[in-house]
């Protein structure tokens, strides 16, 4: 297919081998001389063994990204057959939404992109250079397979910086409306895909949000903290919470929090604008208590570098949680960053309980839900984790 072949060292081809989808630069061991940031190659093995074809981009670390372990051309009809694949593994979702993920970058084999379903409009990331070259294609490919009436792209700014690409912020197909109303389990959400976070909305925690209001009895008090849109509040005020408090520091988030507590009828909640962590110093010196709290922070550690002063966060939120939720009541807590994971979570849950001398029993596990694949090969694409647990003073 006259594509330009890229040689990569044995420690790339060991990696492949177990499907992992990335290429480092310093496992790259011969390029050609010209090569285009997001340019097709074809990868081979020291010993001329062909191994996939992926896009290279030497401007970023992770300089090849894999499309396929097969000698495949790359045009609209790869991502015809890659799009379809991935909204047909999808459909039991459909029973329940009319808001789904249709594309979950790597774990649907298409790194550097992200599409998400809003009841007829689409939200997308093109976040690399490979990507970036393949828009067109793309694009038709999702216009032919889901028929929006709408296409937003919301690429990630800081993804893009680093592939040496400006930020995209734009309508590309169609019209999008300021707002766009969702169901989700007989709930109903505005979401606004232009100015909210991500691409909209938190569609990997609507699994989790059903089961955490599993547990949610008439007369809890709910704390939503890190509230964001809502999301897991408002489902604990319609399972029969008797309050529900949003805390979150975005004024923007706050105002969705309304909109969403309005079109499902929720009357007895409020909101404050709030730095979550002087909110729990103030509450704690109320001695207020809750019967349900939810801990969903925004990312602590983007880096393995920041990995420590996330903990720390971390460990003041448990300790600050279990202070202040009732005598066998819960708090569920998640951390979407890869860098600190279950078991940290857990670790920290131990120390907690120690330090506020709590038992406590963890009753979930949760983690994103199943539009968010996770794909083993591929362990970046297990990014959401947590659990929900009881203080159980009472066992003891």
């Amino acid at each position: 297919m006259n594509r330009k072949k890229v040689v990569v060292k044995k420690s790339a081809v060991d990696s492949l081998k177990s499907f992992h989808l990335w290429i480092y630069r310093n496992q790259i061991k011969k390029t050609p001389k010209y090569l285009e940031e997001g340019e097709i190659v074809d990868i081979y093995s020291p010993d001329g063994k062909f191994l996939g074809v992926g896009y290279i981009n030497l401007k970023s670390v992770i300089s090849i990204r894999m499309l396929s372990f097969e000698d495949v051309k790359i045009d609209k009809n790869f991502f015809l057959k890659k799009i379809s694949t991935a909204v047909e593994k999808r459909k039991n979702i459909l029973c329940s939404t009319d808001a789904y993920r249709i594309i979950h970058s790597e774990a649907d084999g298409l790194p550097g992109l992200i599409a998400d379903f809003y009841n007829g409009y689409i939200s997308v990331q093109i976040n690399t250079a490979g990507m970036e070259r393949l828009r067109s294609f793309i694009v038709e490919a999702l216009i032919d397979v889901i028929s929006p009436k709408g296409i937003f792209e919301k690429s990630d700014e800081k993804s893009r910086k680093k592939e040496g690409l400006d930020t995209k912020h734009d309508v590309i197909y169609g019209e999008v409306p300021d707002r766009v109303l969702i169901h989700e389990n007989d709930i109903r959400f505005s979401v606004d895909i232009k100015s909210s976070q991500k691409t909209g909305f938190y569609l990997d925690q609507r699994k989790n949000r059903k089961t955490v209001s599993e547990y949610v009895r008439e007369g809890f008090k709910v704390l939503d903290l890190f509230s964001n849109t809502g999301g897991f509040g408002i489902y604990a005020a319609k399972k029969g919470a008797e309050f529900v408090k949003f805390v979150d520091i975005s004024d923007f988030a706050l105002k969705q929090v309304e909109e969403n507590c309005n079109l499902n009828s929720v009357k007895n909640y409020q909101t404050v604008k709030e730095n979550a962590f002087d909110f729990l110093k103030r509450e704690k010196e109320k001695n207020s208590t809750y019967d349900l709290i939810i801990l969903d922070p925004p990312s602590f550690a983007k880096s393995k570098k920041e990995k420590e002063g996330a903990l720390r966060g971390f460990k003041y939120l448990l300790v600050s949680a279990l202070k202040l939720v009732s005598n066998r009541g819960f708090v569920a807590v998640f951390s979407c960053s890869h860098h600190v994971g279950m078991e940290d979570l857990k670790k920290l849950t131990f120390e907690a309980s120690v330090d506020t001398k709590t038992p406590v029993e963890i009753v979930e596990h949760l983690y994103q839900d199943l539009d968010h694949p996770y794909v083993i090969n591929v362990p970046n694409s297990l990014y959401l984790k947590g659990f929900l647990f009881r203080k159980a003073l009472s066992y003891f």
